[in-house]
């Protein structure tokens, strides 16, 4: 969740140049890790890899309270939607293509569980892939956890672990399992071939975490179309699919919302798509209209705080921290959605009581009503 509009500091630079903008976008990444590791300091989340990520130069802050509850209900929620994506009925392999990916912890929570037949994938730019890389040769737990995953039968790389190899200066890894891609998200359009690794046969949830956002409009909706038109497609003898989850800002017309935007444009963010995708039922009829007409849902933050978090649990969270800024949260909650959305097909010879089989799961979240 982005710095609440009152925490945030104005910057009277010069307007930046292209090179200069996607800087900034790069280090909203090491923003949302912050937050993540001080959400995890104060007992919202159980992520033991998040502060391996960390720089020794960057600051470990406390955020607001504000902050910690946002970082929670973002994870917690998208935690909820992979986590429906890769349980039953359906239990072949599964792929999931994280857009956006920078220094997310997911891969090495989801690789606890050996069971799992889970083929990952994460997008970014070079600077962000090489940092996390480094990272990953830094702590051998990291690098071991890639391994073992990836049952060690590829060739040795630079730290002598089997089962991963590394280009260091590109920002790639490979693993039977586990790729990291040195990819400029604006690169991705229909017809561009699919990085190495990749299997397009695979049931695949794409995910993004307010990244898409940064992109112009048409290059947000051309990655969709690259998505719909490589994925999902039904092999002879059975259904597949492809579906996709985005965190993202929403709303922008109202006082609160301007203001926001305002001071996230003096740090030099510009979010690019909120106009085009301001509201939950423009960003379900984005899920349509680009492809994902399968299924589709969207709620606030807010909602999914009160719908989908169940009492014990916001018990606890209440417990951990003194949030005195209630119509703040309110707001600023209002402020950010999950939104996703699906598409599966299926061959001449499947029934279609055979489909759904990736997806079913996700119509038991609450929808919110507008």
């Amino acid at each position: 969740m982005a710095i609440p509009t009152r925490f945030a500091t104005p910057s009277m630079a010069a307007p930046p140049s292209g090179a200069e903008k996607d800087r900034t976008v790069q280090q909203t990444d090491m923003d949302a890790l912050v937050s993540r590791c001080s959400a995890v300091q104060t007992g919202y989340l159980t992520d033991p890899y998040a502060e391996m990520f960390l720089d020794i130069s960057t600051p470990r802050d406390r955020r607001y309270p504000l902050i910690n509850r946002g970082t929670y209900i973002r994870t917690t929620a998208l935690d909820q939607i992979v986590e429906s994506f890769l349980s039953r009925p359906f239990q072949g392999k599964k792929q999931i293509i994280s857009l956006g990916a920078g220094s997310d912890t997911r891969f090495f929570r989801l690789a606890a569980d050996k069971s799992l037949r889970l083929l990952y994938h994460e997008f970014d730019f070079p600077q962000v892939t090489s940092r996390k890389i480094a990272a990953i040769q830094r702590h051998k737990e990291l690098a071991t956890i890639i391994s073992e995953y990836g049952q060690a039968d590829s060739p040795e790389d630079s730290t002598g672990l089997p089962g991963f190899q590394v280009d260091a200066r590109a920002g790639s890894l490979r693993s039977p399992c586990y790729y990291i891609h040195p990819i400029d998200l604006r690169t991705l359009k229909p017809g561009v071939p699919l990085p190495t690794g990749i299997d397009a046969s695979l049931p695949t949830l794409f995910i993004s975490e307010c990244c898409l956002i940064y992109l112009s409009p048409n290059d947000a909706d051309d990655i969709f179309r690259w998505i719909t038109s490589s994925f999902g497609q039904a092999s002879e003898s059975s259904p597949n699919g492809a579906g996709i989850v985005l965190y993202e800002p929403i709303g922008g017309d109202d006082s609160f919302g301007k203001v926001m935007i305002r001071n996230l444009s003096q740090r030099g963010i510009v979010l690019r798509t909120l106009q085009r995708y301001s509201t939950l039922e423009r960003q379900k009829e984005r899920m349509r209209a680009l492809g994902f007409n399968s299924g589709m849902g969207a709620c606030d933050v807010n909602f999914i705080h009160d719908e989908w978090i169940d009492a014990e649990e916001k018990e606890r969270i209440d417990k951990l921290e003194l949030l005195d800024e209630r119509e703040e949260w309110v707001l600023l909650a209002k402020h950010y959605c999950i939104a996703w959305g699906w598409v599966e097909r299926h061959p001449a010879s499947a029934s279609a009581s055979a489909g759904s089989l990736s997806f079913q799961n996700w119509s038991r979240f609450p929808i919110q009503r507008t």
